[in-house]
């Protein structure tokens, strides 16, 4: 899963998205099985990147995934996720236990950091879904 968020302004117009992939027999990124846009109204870019994770999350649970590698380009929430940084913004721990429940589901999840170059099509669905909520 490629997941990503996004807000025009800090905060302003924000939405999230994400696109799932299975993987191939050699545990490659193989064929695209689903992509996911939520427009999220007002929000912060941080609000934007955890929803997005809920968001793609709750279609792999959806999809019947047992497994999911999450990459995200916000180092930020993958040091969160993965225990490196402490949450201290009220909102954010909201979300990221939203995450750690949603995590239980799952047989395995892990969260990756991948340059912004690799999260095109994520950002693409931020865009996209910004983009038709404000009818541009």
């Amino acid at each position: 899963m490629f997941a990503d968020g996004g807000a025009r302004g800090n905060p302003g117009p924000a939405a999230s998205g994400a696109v799932l992939y299975e993987l191939d027999s050699k545990g490659q990124v193989g064929e695209k099985v689903a992509e996911v846009g939520k427009y999220l109204g007002e929000a912060t870019n941080n609000q934007a990147e955890y929803q997005a994770i809920i968001l793609g999350l709750l279609k792999a649970k959806e999809m019947n995934f047992d497994s999911v590698d999450a990459y995200l380009d916000s180092e930020l929430a993958v040091k969160q996720l993965n225990g490196e940084y402490r949450v201290k913004n009220e909102e954010l721990a909201k979300l990221f236990l939203q995450i750690h429940n949603l995590k239980q589901k799952f047989h395995s999840t892990q969260f990756s950091h991948v340059p912004r170059e690799r999260n095109k099509e994520a950002d693409a669905v931020v865009n996209k879904t910004i983009d038709e909520a404000l009818g541009l």
